[in-house]
């Protein structure tokens, strides 16, 4: 038993490769859908349509190059415990895997064990539900240390559940030596136990990684430079946005999940502000807790942040849905943007015609002053100057302004200042001492009092 990369999709992809070898797997995609009841859940699920779901499952196929040659959608008034769709219906897609000859299908949904293993049977083929594919999308696009052995701790997490499908020998027996033999443990114990004890080393190995990205983090704060984390659905356009913000050089392509390793660059703001931009893994609607979990870590970079950019592809139908869902898991990360300094960014404007812009402008319009969003298209650089003058008002905004008055012979403590702190004026005393006006981290403030004491 191979624990040490996920083996969910049937074909050939050596390590660190970016393209697999040999013909693309043929996938038939099926999407469950319940019909709604009511009005639209919390998490956007009744507003999120049933194509939108459809195409967004393509989408994750299409992620890692499988080869999507069949999709439906299944209307699931009743999940079925043991194949979670109805029998005619897996009879249906039975024909159509076979009319195809497809060697896997995606079902876009959270399958449990025994329901994973009777359509394999009834359909011949592998089957992996949406949790399994996300890991291996996951696994794909992870090329850090770090990405690598969270993806690796979620899919073992996701493994040890299935170890009641993933082998056939489960009632064999294994003795120990002589006449110590006796029963043994069965052999789902002893993988159980296998995947357990590697489970526990990366968990170590993860603390080790966290300590030293909170020893970087601490590193940052002794100079005053504020997060501002970027955040939004996946290919909503964070990573285009970021490279048109930093020229960041991070791979951005029409794909679910294009990039996977948090990114931090430095940010220039337009009156000389500087702070740290940081882009992270795209969230997506039902998006396994285990991946939560396992990149709560990276995703502390979003917990620290002091400005929070939501970017949203308002060009997309489901563009409420997916904000929801977004909300949904900042939630669950414990980031409440009602006590954060958020911007509402609504990207892609240049794939609006003018009927949709005009709707847009009316909906933003009935956000309050302060929290109304910003258009942008990071292709074409609409808007852009002015959502960095937003990002520049909100930093500014938690600083504290400050007079302070420094003597003609401590050029060092001018420096310190230049370095540390936002600079609105400075004017020349007749004293000869120099008066600056600037705004500080109150964090900063405390260090600039023991540097001049007699502080306004």
């Amino acid at each position: 038993m191979d624990i040490r990369r996920p083996d969910i999709i049937a074909r050939s992809h050596p390590e660190g490769a970016d393209e697999p070898r040999g013909e693309p797997t043929r996938v038939v995609v099926v999407v469950p859908v319940r019909p709604a009841r009511g009005r639209a859940t919390e998490a956007g699920e009744g507003a999120r349509s049933s194509e939108a779901k459809r195409d967004e499952a393509v989408g994750l196929a299409a992620a890692i190059e499988l080869e999507v040659a069949a999709s439906l959608i299944v209307s699931l008034a009743t999940p079925r415990p043991a194949t979670l769709i109805g029998k005619g219906k897996v009879e249906e897609i039975g024909a159509l895997v076979a009319e195809h000859e497809a060697g896997l299908i995606f079902v876009d949904a959270a399958l449990s064990p025994v329901q994973q293993r009777n359509l394999e049977k009834a359909w011949n083929a592998k089957v992996v539900d949406r949790t399994g594919l996300i890991l291996e999308i996951f696994g794909r696009r992870a090329r850090t240390k770090e990405g690598a052995l969270q993806v690796e701790l979620a899919h073992l997490s996701y493994q040890k559940s299935r170890l009641v499908r993933s082998w056939t020998h489960l009632e064999r027996q294994r003795g120990g030596f002589g006449f110590l033999g006796g029963p043994g443990e069965t052999q789902i114990e002893a993988d159980r136990r296998m995947i357990q004890e590697r489970i526990m080393r990366i968990e170590r190995e993860l603390e080790q990684v966290t300590r030293t990205r909170r020893l970087h983090r601490e590193s940052r704060k002794r100079v005053p430079y504020p997060i501002v984390a970027l955040v939004g659905y996946t290919n909503a356009g964070k990573s285009t946005l970021f490279n048109a913000l930093t020229t960041g050089g991070v791979l951005a392509q029409d794909m679910l999940f294009a990039t996977l390793d948090p990114t931090l660059r430095q940010l220039k703001l337009p009156h000389g502000t500087k702070a740290i931009l940081s882009d992270t893994v795209g969230f997506i609607s039902d998006l396994p807790t285990m991946l939560v979990a396992a990149f709560r870590a990276t995703l502390e970079e979003v917990i620290e942040a002091d400005v929070i950019l939501h970017v949203r592809d308002v060009s997309h139908g489901d563009t409420e849905a997916q904000a929801a869902d977004v909300a949904a898991i900042l939630a669950d990360l414990g980031v409440d943007p009602a006590s954060r300094a958020l911007i509402e960014v609504w990207n892609k404007v240049d794939l609006l015609d003018e009927t949709q812009r005009v709707e847009i402008l009316n909906r933003a319009a009935r956000f309050e002053p302060d929290q109304r969003p910003h258009f942008v298209s990071a292709i074409s650089g609409e808007g852009l100057p002015e959502l960095l003058s937003a990002i520049e008002a909100k930093v500014g905004a938690a600083h504290e302004r400050m007079v302070v008055t420094v003597p003609a012979a401590d050029g060092g403590t001018l420096h310190w200042i230049h370095e540390n702190a936002e600079v609105e004026s400075r004017r020349a005393l007749e004293s000869g001492e120099t008066e600056v006006t600037l705004r500080i981290a109150p964090t900063k403030r405390g260090q600039l009092e023991r540097r001049l004491p007699a502080v306004d």
